[in-house]
Order: structure tokens, then sequence, then C-alpha cells
């Protein structure tokens, strides 16, 4: 179908089926006096767009509002089957995959642990297939997919930069193997970027064009969002915040030789039980229910139980441990404050979350004399695969607006 052009029937009736569409997402089922009423459509006007919309497979009657005074009315919704994404989470034990239907619900995932010398396409192909079985799906039925890893895809030479700790993945003909392994589009993010677009769709961040996410688990990072998008810099390295110089440690040089720098040496979590020691805090143990159980490498799982039981009981040494680490974790955030001035900073991943509200306010307040402004800290909210719930968020942007766009 020939492009629309501004103000013919063609556009205006493609920006009245996304704005339905936009509100059936928003709001679920509508019948359709009360899509007239949100859009301001005339009854006659709502009716076509729903049977041009019903017609097309994006919406479907699911019923009606039956206990209301009065007639019932039919109800329609998104149809969910009217596309399909993927989304992944790769870390350096694991690659999780999930499928989720055009309404972002999850419908099926699957996790491949790494094991000795497997490469990546071969990591992706087994994750992904086994979630798009378990959902009763074919590779070929998913629209999209977006895989978030750490560090980044260099967009001039395709070559993964900033994750020499990621096996397998550092083949210079990496990106052409997965094209060529995936049936569908296939896109790239770094893992904390796709947190904070988890977080600005889901969580803390509604609602605000301007933050940082500060996150801390197998590495420190930052994803930096302005006017509501993602800043990634020219090598895809923008937010790389581990390898920020900081005081309080020795310069370290070849940072991305040696894959850390002086605020990943500071505050990242590999120093949480060498800190916590020489305060005085007694080794947190790891049971499988316990403080630290989760999905992370013994390091994370570590620091994550200390911290967690030091949040619990904040007074003596574990008041002193979490003050250290507050003041660690502001030492690089204050810098971030001073040049990019958020609105907010999300405080997101494993070792920062199991610090709870004690080491948040202690964190607050040690930005506070650091930094000129003072933006509001805010806990991450999306607490479960955040990286994934990213994944796929991305996914179903980019695909809602292809298969909502009714003007081609």
């Amino acid at each position: 179908m020939p492009a629309a052009t501004p103000g013919t029937p063609s556009l205006l009736r493609a920006m009245n089926d996304r704005a339905a569409l936009d509100l059936l997402l928003t709001h679920g089922p509508l019948s359709r006096t009360r899509i007239g009423h949100l859009t301001g459509l005339s009854k006659p006007t709502a009716s076509q767009l729903l049977a041009r919309l019903e017609a097309a497979g994006l919406v479907v009657a699911t019923g009606t509002d039956g206990g209301r005074p009065g007639p019932s009315a039919q109800l329609y919704a998104i149809n969910p089957r009217a596309a399909y994404v993927g989304g992944l989470d790769v870390t350096p034990g694991r690659v999780l995959a999930a499928v989720a239907d055009l309404t972002g619900t999850v419908i099926a995932s699957h996790e491949v642990p790494y094991t000795e010398g497997a490469q990546a396409v071969d990591q992706v192909t087994e994750a992904l297939g086994g979630a798009v079985k378990a959902a009763g799906l074919h590779r070929s039925d998913l629209h999209r997919v977006v895989i978030g890893t750490p560090g980044a895809f260099d967009p001039q030479t395709g070559r993964l930069r900033y994750a020499s700790h990621l096996p397998g993945w550092h083949s210079p003909t990496l990106l052409d193997d997965l094209a060529a392994a995936l049936p569908m589009p296939a896109e790239y993010e770094n893992d904390v970027n796709l947190a904070a677009v988890a977080e600005q769709r889901l969580g803390a961040a509604r609602g605000h064009g301007d933050f940082v996410l500060l996150w801390n688990e197998e590495g420190l990072g930052a994803a930096l969002v302005f006017g509501g998008r993602l800043h990634r810099g020219w090598t895809g390295g923008a937010g790389e915040v581990g390898f920020l110089p900081v005081p309080g440690r020795p310069l370290v040089r070849q940072v991305t030789r040696a894959n850390s720098g002086g605020y990943q040496e500071l505050a990242g979590v590999e120093g949480l039980p060498r800190l916590a020691a020489d305060l005085g805090v007694e080794p947190a143990s790891c049971s499988p229910d316990g403080p630290g159980a989760g999905p992370h490498g013994p390091e994370v799982a570590a620091a994550v139980a200390l911290l967690a039981r030091a949040a619990a009981a904040p007074e003596g040494a574990h008041l002193r441990f979490l003050q250290a680490y507050a003041t660690a974790l502001a030492t690089g955030l204050a810098s971030l404050v001073a040049v990019l001035d958020p609105e907010i900073v999300v405080l997101a991943g494993a070792a920062i979350g199991a610090g709870g509200e004690p080491l948040r306010e202690l964190l607050e307040a040690e930005l506070a004399e650091l930094a000129p402004s003072r933006p509001r800290l805010v806990p991450g909210e999306v607490l479960e695969r955040p990286v994934l719930h990213g994944a796929l968020e991305s996914a179903l942007a980019a695909t809602r607006d292809e298969v909502f766009d009714t003007s081609r």
C-alpha cells in the first residue's frame, strides 16, 4: 500500500487505530462506547475502527460487560496471538530465554547453563528453541528477538567490547553467524540498559524521561536515559562506569585487558566479603533458601547474603559495613550526578537491592555531601529477571510499531 501522506483519510484512520490499540494495551478489554469516549471518536467511527482491527487479526471479542446497568456491551481486547517475541539474558554462567505474546504476557522460558567450550550460536539457539517449544510454537513464529549481554557490540566493528569475561562471544563473525542461525530479526543490547528499559516500562522509572540506573551484580554498571531514550555512546560503551578512576583505589591501566577499573574494584561485589571481614562482620552462609540464594555466581551470592543480613540488623559492625559500602557507591555515583544531573537514580541489581532501605538512606546522605545536585534515589521495582523483561519489552515495542501500523 502506498505510504500515507499527512492529512489523508488513511493516515487519520491509522492514527485512530493506533490510539485504540494503545488504549487496549493499557486498560485491557474495552467496549466500543468506552473506546469512543477515550479517543473522542463517534460510535459509528469506533465501530468501523473495531471492525477493521478485528478483520486484521489485531483485536478479538472477549465477552461482555455484564453486571452493569443496562444492556451488556461487547468487549474487545488485543489479540495476544497476533505476534510473538523472544528475549534472552546472557551471563557468563547461563543463557536464559523467554517468549511473550503481543500483550506482553510471558508464556514460556528456558535456561541453558554454560558448559566449557560452548559457543554463542549454540547457546542462543538451544535456549531460544527450548522456550519456543515450551510455548507450543516454532522459532519462525517469533516476530523478533532481543538479546541482552554484558558489554556492547561495537556498531563500527561488530565485535563485543567491555565483556572479556563472557566465554564464547568474541568471534569477529558472531553477529553474521547468529543472523544466519535465527529465522527472525535479532537485536543486541547491553544488559544494564535492558534493566533500565524494564524499569522505564514496568517499574520505578515510569513517567521519568531523564534517569540513571546504577547496577551492581557480576559487574558494576549504569544505564543512562535522556529524553526517554537510552544513551549508548559512540561504541556502545556509555554507562560502563566500572572503569571509572576513583579516589580510594590505585589507577587501573589497560582497563579493557584487566576488564576492571577503579570503581569496580572499590564497590564491586568481589571486594565486599573482604570489606565486611575488615569491619568485624562474620561471614554469611549462602544456603539454597537463604539470603544470597538465586541465579547468581558465588561472589554475588556471598555479597548479597552479607548485605541482606546487615540490612536486617543495621547496627554495630553491620552498620559500619553498610556505611562503607554506601561511601564506595557514592564515590562513583557522584561523578555521574555531577555530569548528567538526572531526575532520579534507580538502584538496581542484587548487590544493591539486598541492602534495602538502610543502604539507600546511607547512600543518599553520602551523595548529598559529594554531588552538587540531589536526585531522588529509588529502589528498582523489577526484581525478577529484569534484564530478560527489558529484552522482551524492547522486542515488543518494535514489534507493536510494525504490526499496529495499519497504514501499510
